[in-house]
């Protein structure tokens, strides 16, 4: 038994909630030298953040976010998305200009923060903390796997017992966290890495269907023949 993210926003707001996915300028240390170069082997040049809008002003790129769907969406409400790579990986006073500036909307009644549990220091937990208590936060962790072996396979850089304890301190702090799951992972069981992520105290997953984008490492590894595509059944 499970509840939708559509069903559980419209309980916790009171109407329909559509997400802006925004970018805060941030890259990762899976990128920049500090743990790698690479990056993880499905990422992309964009961060896995392809929808999201661009550009240094944010209250800019969340008015241009939200002219694209208010169409589907009378007196809705919405919740500010950093999507693309590593949304923590600044210093805090940075953070705090930035996510104070994102929530003053009034339109925004929540702020999502999709980043790495490697990247969530205790002063930027304790920022997320006070921003909590004016509108809802949600941290969202790239999991992806609980297989340390197959975590090192696609370079994630970190091991499972990091997450584990960063979803504690999250959780600790009053902050809810989504988790990130990839199904179709070469040599993966993601139904052990469900169990897993809920037994750490996730309050919800976000399951991705392994897709191969274009100018990845994972590319290179499907037209090598090391990784398949799964057919329809096998994913479901």
């Amino acid at each position: 038994m499970y509840k939708t993210a559509s069903d559980y926003y419209k309980e916790k707001f009171g109407c329909k909630v559509y997400k802006l996915s925004i970018d805060g300028g941030f890259t990762c240390p899976n990128r920049d030298g500090t743990l790698s170069t690479g990056g993880c082997i499905f990422c992309s040049a964009l961060g896995s953040g392809e929808f999201s809008e661009r550009g240094n002003n944010i209250t800019e790129q969340l008015e241009k976010a939200k002219l694209k769907v208010e169409a589907k969406i009378k007196n809705g409400k919405y919740i500010a998305y950093f999507q693309s790579f590593t949304n923590t990986y600044a210093k805090t006073e940075r953070l705090k200009e930035l996510f104070y500036e994102t929530i003053k909307p009034d339109y925004i009644v929540g702020l999502n923060i999709a980043t790495r549990p490697d990247c969530l220091s205790e002063s930027t937990i304790d920022l997320l903390k006070n921003l909590n208590e004016i509108k809802p936060v949600t941290v969202e962790l790239g999991l992806q796997t609980s297989d340390d072996s197959v975590a090192e396979y696609i370079n994630r850089g970190y091991k499972s017992e990091v997450y584990k304890d960063a979803v504690s301190r999250l959780k600790n702090a009053g902050i809810e966290v989504i988790t990130h799951i990839i199904i179709g992972l070469p040599n993966d069981n993601p139904l052990l890495t469900t169990k897993f992520a809920i037994d750490c105290g996730t309050n919800g997953v976000k399951f991705h269907l392994l897709h191969i984008l274009k100018n990845t490492v994972l590319e290179s590894e499907y037209k090598n023949g090391r990784v398949k595509s799964l057919t329809l059944e096998e994913y479901a």
